[in-house]
């Protein structure tokens, strides 16, 4: 196991201009942590646990594993083992075979081989699938060969690249509490990469957020969700996202819709980004004071339900309510906060978070 540090990393593609697909990344994964690096496709999340790897070339910057730099080590020299979201099995090796193949190349013995991927086909509930090839596993199964795979070498390190993007929903949930629950039982340190911000809230230690290549924010999921640090992260962390609107900001707070929402007042800011969640929103009782919202969709997901609607000034907002009762298509309804402590307030053009 192994503390692992990104070094003010970089990694530039050439071009004009040059794209820098991670931008000065200054990140530290503590010994036995597991951290998840999640964002949409193209920021760069992929690319950092590639350099990690070794698989991408560290431009600027460095990478520490343990107490050793390895900028510039070959990928079989770094103690880290990878799982790909192909799992790459060899076709023709029995699960056994798959499993015990890195430890075979390395010179290790039979019985070394033989009692390491018994071990570990034990601890992935894979001891009875030994003998048999690829193609009669299923999807699920074929994910944790590849995982026993990585954990027969006791690595420093795991590096997971969306793993489980290959399975269908219901398997994906049951894996990734599989996944996090091993990890926390092995206690090895691992950098897991998904696009799926809810398989990242659920999974880490914390979470890392990247866009467009630099770091936005690293914290525990909870901090995230309560605190976020800009407008991007408020966006992108949360299901369904978080509604945000551009807003005048007066003397008594935030208007929407005629309910005046208060915020803290900002010298120098005519207006605010304002960020509320769905589920910080409720239907108003008769005579509460909250805002008109005209239903255009309402997405019924059993216990809850999200309304989709228009406020009297265009703009959109998302709601969570009651799935038993939930407001017809046209139907004008009343809106109110659960909590006035449950909104955010974001600088318009910074987007840096302002309120407390």
């Amino acid at each position: 196991m192994a503390e692992v540090a990104y070094a003010e990393a970089s990694r530039v593609y050439g071009g004009t201009p040059p794209v820098r697909a991670v931008d000065r990344l200054g990140l530290t994964v503590a010994d036995g942590e597991f951290l998840v690096l999640v964002g949409p496709s193209g920021s760069g999340k992929s690319t950092a646990l590639r350099m990690v790897a070794g698989l991408e070339d560290v431009d600027e910057g460095e990478i520490r594993i343990g107490d050793r730099t390895v900028t510039d080590l070959p990928p079989k020299d770094r103690d880290i083992a990878m799982v790909f979201q192909s799992y790459a099995l060899y076709p023709h090796m029995t699960v056994a075979e798959n499993m015990g193949f890195a430890l075979k190349l390395r010179g290790a013995s039979k019985e070394q081989v033989r009692d390491k991927v018994t071990e570990a086909a034990a601890l992935l509930e894979l001891t009875k699938y030994l003998d048999r090839k690829p193609k009669a596993l299923s999807g699920g199964q074929r994910q944790r060969v590849a995982m026993g795979r990585a954990i027969v070498r006791e690595p420093s390190v795991f590096l997971m690249d969306e793993p489980l993007s290959n399975l269908d929903a219901k398997l994906r949930v049951e894996t990734r509490a599989n996944i996090a629950a091993l990890q926390r039982r092995l206690g090895t340190t691992t950098i897991y990469v998904t696009h799926d911000q809810v398989e990242a809230m659920t999974m880490g230690d914390r979470v890392a957020v990247l866009s467009d290549g630099v770091l936005q924010q690293c914290d525990s999921p909870r901090e995230l969700y309560e605190r976020p640090a800009n407008a991007f992260v408020a966006g992108f962390i949360g299901s369904p996202a978080m509604n945000l609107l551009t807003r005048p900001l007066t003397e008594s707070g935030v208007e929407l819709g005629g309910l005046t929402i208060a915020v803290p007042r900002i010298d120098g800011i005519s207006e605010v980004i304002f960020g509320v969640r769905p589920e910080s929103l409720r239907l108003a009782g008769t005579g509460e004071p909250g805002f008109d919202l005209t239903v255009e969709l309402t997405e019924e997901l059993g216990a809850d339900a999200y309304v989709h609607g228009v406020v009297p000034s265009g703009e959109r907002l998302v709601v969570r309510v009651d799935g038993r009762t939930p407001p017809r298509l046209g139907e004008r309804v009343r809106v109110a906060l659960r909590d006035a402590h449950e909104v955010h307030v974001f600088h318009p053009e910074t987007q840096v978070r302002l309120s407390a």
